[in-house]
């Protein structure tokens, strides 16, 4: 098999898909969807109305696959899937968010980026059941994709997941879950401090395709709302110095770095920072 002969299936495969799965009455048919020379395409069609695939009349503005073409898309398709499926099943989780950013990446700069996430369909909702599963998923996930960081990160994280599930006063402790088109895309906790009259802001997360929308400031406006609302005084955080937009966002809130350590943790050099926000000042 050539280079030319690839070339040729893609050009097969391409045109039938875009017949199959496209409608409209544009003269152009599928040229203004492939951007092919008239005389290209012709060619292409000239040889699926040979061999039965596509039938042309006058009267139609597009040509129309027969029932042999359909059966012919259909199977491209789902042979098209199975190999995606095969070779995604060699990637692991961390490879697989890696790749689906720099996949991100590519159609944004080629000027096909993806449907971002509308911020007036957000909405923030309590866990249901396997959210608990997906907040340990996706920090340790993101964490070691966009800081390195390793296995031991995802075990702290399920420590604390774990120690909410088990044994939480609903009253004082709350789980928020920022939801998009029914799919999660952030997450935020408040749990009881051992500091008497404080609660803990843990384990905040927004999708990177849901970012810069403002999801991060609300799941934070929620918390410290909460906080405030059933009585806490304090409302306190652990953060690390590599996780700007973070800490720029806490500042925003009206939280204050109030101590600093250096720490090797999750497989990395770094500096653990301490955040404080005085509710009943900020409430003021």
């Amino acid at each position: 098999m050539t280079v030319q002969d690839v070339r040729a299936f893609h050009r097969f495969a391409t045109v039938l898909h875009e017949l199959a799965h496209t409608t409209g009455a544009d003269p152009a048919g599928p040229r203004a969807g492939l951007g092919l020379e008239d005389g290209h395409l012709n060619r292409v069609l000239d040889a699926f109305e040979e061999a039965g695939l596509v039938e042309r009349t006058p009267l139609a503005a597009r040509p129309a696959l027969t029932g042999r073409g359909r059966a012919a898309a259909a199977l491209l398709d789902t042979q098209a899937r199975e190999s995606a499926g095969a070779l995604l099943e060699a990637v692991g989780p961390v490879e697989r968010t890696r790749l689906e950013q720099a996949l991100r990446t590519i159609r944004t700069t080629l000027g096909d980026a993806p449907a971002t996430t509308d911020p007036a369909e957000v909405v923030l909702r309590e866990p249901r059941p396997g959210d608990l599963g997906w907040i340990v998923q996706r920090n340790a996930a993101l964490y070691a994709a966009e800081h390195g960081w390793n296995a031991d990160y995802e075990g702290l994280v399920a420590r604390i997941v774990a120690d909410f599930a088990e044994d939480h006063d609903p009253h004082l402790e709350r789980v928020w879950i920022a939801e998009s088109a029914g799919r999660p895309v952030g997450c935020v906790m408040c749990v009881r401090d051992d500091a008497p009259g404080a609660a803990r802001l843990r384990l905040l997360l927004v999708e990177p395709a849901a970012r810069g929308l403002g999801i991060g400031d609300r799941l934070v406006g929620a918390v410290v709302d909460f906080a405030r609302g059933v009585g806490y005084r304090d409302l306190v955080l652990w953060t690390n110095d590599v996780l700007g937009a973070a800490r720029r966002l806490y500042r925003r809130h009206g939280f204050v770095l109030t101590a600093e350590k250096p720490h090797r943790s999750f497989g990395k050099d770094l500096t653990g920072q301490d955040w404080r926000l005085d509710l009943h000042r900020s409430g003021e």
